[in-house]
């Protein structure tokens, strides 16, 4: 590396947010930059460790260990060092397709299995990355390059967030012509309509690499939900010698508890995509937290966006049940590096509400069991009860009530953001492929074949609900394996 002793030298820093205060009063992203000259000797600090975790992408615990899709991690940071950007830009591209996203809304699992994070706060992998990219559209070394030659084979791509559009531009790149279907509006699936502005600019940064992969010879169909009357799975098999199913898991967990029927009541997504559809087109119909009690139903990345948006409504207060324990503040014995560190983490949105309230919004070891009305139908309050994680008679974990810990909380908007069970069904079924028992779409894991020849999968449809960075792993496999399916062998990764 260009600086061994960097990691002994220089304290690890991240750029500053703009003030928490001042961010909500806008859509605008909330993270700032760092100047070159910083994030070269940040770039100094990876230590040259030998055998690097930061890229293995790898399982350990059920959870993310190093990054799922084998970023050259060592390699761009000691070019950045060494401000050689453009090939470190080379490097980020052999394994990343957009690293504008992952450096923007993935967990970093690269920097909980950095090897100086055994004992030192790990590499600034994260920012390291999306400062790469973005320089290299600010220098024009970003530019569209379609495949000099076709194959003449037509593959479509169902889905066009992270692993659709990953499959696509990989495919693509071989030399097949792709058509990717989107029955929203407008193409990025997730990352268009799932991840919240202030995260992810949809103009400045979705839009532009969609129209940079249009550009290389991609064609986005959009408005149109295959698999319905609209466009029946008949005219996909006839008119494509392929398919990649890239629809994601999409059934959102419900609440089914008393009052559930009630006005007021809405599923995370709903909210959040309706808001940004309104972002971006003023005047669009979206539910609204303006003046509300709002109460969100489960944690994780759904759950703080919630927090965030309605902040940004100007609600009159926010509260997050979880129903999990608070994490520690360090790594618990048996969370051990290089396992993804499940420690207490103070995000966004939650920083944000401290500011506003004084306080985190969220509540711990707590969960809804009743929801209560007015006479017009409108919920007013959730009741709520604390428990505790004890084993049944199979020795697994479950949550129990606590007798005498139940409360009645104001809730003038209830937004559930407790996960998804899978993809919709209504696609898989008129295709014939097989589901796993947790209605996934079953193919396995590196093939991405389904029961129906030509037919493959990847993403969420296929694993189940997973970060974006998984997605981008799997896409970039399932165009692999579709290649090879089209053409008798492949040179994509």
């Amino acid at each position: 590396m260009g600086k061994p002793t960097g990691f002994m030298e220089y304290p690890r820093e991240i750029p500053a947010d703009r003030e928490p205060l001042e961010r909500v009063k806008d859509w605008n992203e909330f993270h700032l930059h760092m100047p070159e000259e910083k994030l070269r000797t940040q770039g100094a600090r990876c230590m040259d460790c030998g055998i690097p975790f930061c890229h293995t992408g790898i399982l350990l615990s059920g959870m993310a260990s190093g990054c799922p899709i084998n970023n050259l991690i060592p390699e761009w940071n000691d070019l950045i060092y060494r401000n050689l950007w453009h090939q470190a830009l080379d490097r980020l591209h052999r394994t990343n397709n957009f690293p504008e996203f992952t450096g923007r809304v993935c967990p970093a699992p690269c920097e909980g299995s950095c090897t100086l994070g055994i004992n030192e706060p790990p590499v600034t992998i994260k920012n390291i990355e999306v400062s790469i990219v973005e320089r290299g559209w600010q220098e024009g070394w970003i530019f569209p390059a379609p495949p000099e030659v076709r194959t003449g084979k037509n593959v479509a791509v169902v889905g066009s967030g992270p692993a659709g559009l990953s499959a696509a531009a990989q495919l693509n790149r071989a030399g097949h012509s792709v058509t990717v279907f989107e029955r929203a509006d407008l193409p990025g699936g997730l990352l268009m309509y799932g991840i919240p502005n202030m995260k992810l600019d949809k103009r400045e940064v979705v839009l532009r690499r969609i129209k940079l992969l249009e550009a290389e010879g991609i064609s986005f169909v959009c408005n149109t939900e295959v698999g319905t009357s609209a466009y029946p799975v008949e005219k996909l098999r006839t008119e494509f010698d392929a398919v990649v199913l890239a629809t994601g898991s999409t059934v959102p967990r419900d609440l089914p508890i008393e009052g559930r029927s009630l006005k007021g009541i809405h599923f995370a997504m709903d909210f959040l995509t309706a808001n940004t559809r309104n972002v971006l087109t003023p005047g669009t119909e979206f539910i609204s937290a303006e003046g509300k009690d709002v109460v969100i139903i489960g944690g994780g990345d759904t759950g703080t966006d919630c927090v965030a948006t309605s902040l940004r409504h100007g609600c009159n207060s926010v509260m997050q049940l979880e129903i999990m324990a608070q994490s520690p503040q360090e790594r618990a014995a048996d969370n051990p590096w290089p396992e993804w560190p499940k420690v207490h983490k103070v995000d966004y949105g939650q920083e944000e509400a401290a500011a506003r309230y004084g306080a985190d919004p969220r509540v711990y070891l707590t969960t809804a069991t009743k929801f209560e009305g007015d006479a017009e139908g409108n919920v007013t309050s959730v009741h709520t009860v604390q428990v505790s994680w004890e084993k049944n008679e199979k020795g697994q974990f479950i949550p129990k009530p606590v007798p005498g810990t139940e409360q009645v909380r104001s809730a003038t908007l209830v937004l559930l953001a407790m996960g998804f069970l899978g993809p919709e069904q209504q696609l898989p079924e008129a295709l014939g492929v097989e589901r796993d028992p947790r209605s996934n779409v079953k193919a396995e894991y590196e093939r991405y074949a389904t029961t129906v020849p030509g037919v493959f999968a990847a993403g969420d449809c296929r694993r189940g609900q997973s970060l974006v960075v998984w997605a981008f792993n799997e896409g970039r496999g399932a165009a692999r394996e579709c290649d090879r399916y089209l053409m008798g062998s492949t040179e994509l990764p």
